[in-house]
């Protein structure tokens, strides 16, 4: 076990603990068993280590471990976790989970072979965490990593610390909360900075103009090695997948047409459902539906997005204006963990069935939402909203 331990107080070293993620107080928590999945490059690993350095109870009693580690080449998990019971280890943080073969079935193991030990493990934003060969279900707790909100931007970026609002918040009093937070603070040029390279925490350490380059690598690890970890998938999907993709891409929001998309890819309508299916569990892309509509593996989504804006510009060097403001509006409030469905009239989405709000820029008229109750305006490329007419900034405060 040596080698384990000289490779976690390496990663100690460079890791580092100044700063937080908004899920981290959920690894305080004297949770058994705690998943986290998430997109490549959220932040998954460092939280680990962040509280392996600072908020472990007893340090010296935990084990950091990555399931991709030459050890596990000879050794299961579940020796090691006996092993490392029997030295007195009462912390098992394991990273990639879903690169270890059995680990569903060995993390079962674990916890019921010993009820005095905490494991947390990462995985793969597309790994269905619940459905392992092995019954988790009642054993285990996930959470899901997003990338930064426009909140942790500022602060991780800018020093700029705020508070979470809520919706109601917003809808209600943004008018003197803008006042309060703009004291000294030119919103604008940093929401637009935001929306090209804000999403993900390691965009802060890319040289300029690099930025896109390492996005586009991140959609093509998840394509080719974490969606292989996925039942059904195999390296043949890989190429099809991303012809899909580029496909989409062309022209966000994207209204698909299945027949269409069969005849230019020469593919089964099941496959395009399925490699839909498989965008969307591996959070690049997103799906909307009118309300009332959820998604099945056989059900058209009403629009198709990219899961967010900075991707947005890894594909495209001058996105849509309209299609940008709509992309951070859906994510900040998926996120945010509130429903989200296309407006089945007028405006442009509906929020958790009963806000109704018109996306646009700073010369938006509320005509498309005249007479229908609860109906407020998202506005960009505005500081200071009035009554139904919010910052579209604003939004990237909710968590």
């Amino acid at each position: 076990m040596q080698e384990l331990f000289s490779y976690q107080n390496n990663l100690l070293r460079l890791t580092d603990t100044q700063w937080h993620r908004y899920l981290y107080p959920e690894l305080k928590k004297k949770t058994r068993l705690l998943g986290l999945k998430g997109l490549r490059g959220v932040g998954k690993t460092t939280m680990l280590l962040q509280y392996l350095a600072d908020d472990c109870p007893e340090p010296d009693k935990a084990l950091y471990v990555t399931a991709d580690h030459p050890y596990f080449y000879t050794n299961s998990l579940f020796d090691l976790a006996s092993q490392w019971h029997s030295y007195g280890g009462k912390f098992l943080l394991i990273d990639e989970v879903h690169k270890y073969a059995l680990w569903a079935q060995e993390l079962k193991l674990i916890y019921d072979g010993y009820p005095d030990m905490q494991v947390y493990f990462t995985g793969s934003s597309a790994l269905d965490l619940y459905k392992g060969e092995a019954d988790l279900s009642r054993r285990l707790e996930t959470k899901t990593l997003q990338g930064l909100s426009f909140r942790e931007y500022l602060s991780l970026n800018h020093n700029l610390h705020f508070e979470r609002l809520t919706l109601e918040e917003i809808f209600t009093h943004h008018t003197e909360i803008a006042k309060k937070m703009l004291s000294g603070i030119k919103i604008l040029p940093l929401f637009k900075t935001y929306l090209e390279k804000g999403y993900f925490p390691f965009a802060k350490e890319i040289p300029e103009g690099a930025l896109s380059s390492r996005l586009l690598q991140v959609i093509n690890a998840v394509l080719e090695n974490d969606l292989a970890y996925i039942k059904g998938y195999s390296a043949s999907n890989v190429e099809k997948v991303k012809r899909l993709l580029g496909v989409i891409a062309q022209s966000v929001p994207f209204e698909p047409n299945i027949a269409k998309i069969v005849d230019r890819l020469h593919i089964s309508r099941s496959s395009v459902y399925s490699y839909l299916k498989n965008l969307k569990d591996a959070q690049i892309l997103y799906y909307l539906y009118k309300p009332g509509k959820g998604l099945s593996k056989l059900q058209k989504p009403g629009k198709i997005y990219f899961e967010n804006t900075s991707f947005l510009f890894a594909f495209q060097d001058n996105p849509d204006m309209g299609t940008l403001r709509e992309t951070f509006f859906m994510n900040q409030l998926k996120n945010a963990g509130h429903q989200i469905n296309l407006s089945p009239e007028k405006g442009d989405f509906v929020i958790d069935e009963k806000f109704t709000i018109e996306i646009g820029g700073r010369n938006k008229k509320d005509k498309q939402i005249q007479g229908i109750e609860n109906s407020y305006l998202a506005i960009d490329d505005i500081e200071f909203g009035f009554d139904r007419k919010i910052p579209l900034w604003m939004f990237g405060f909710l968590y």
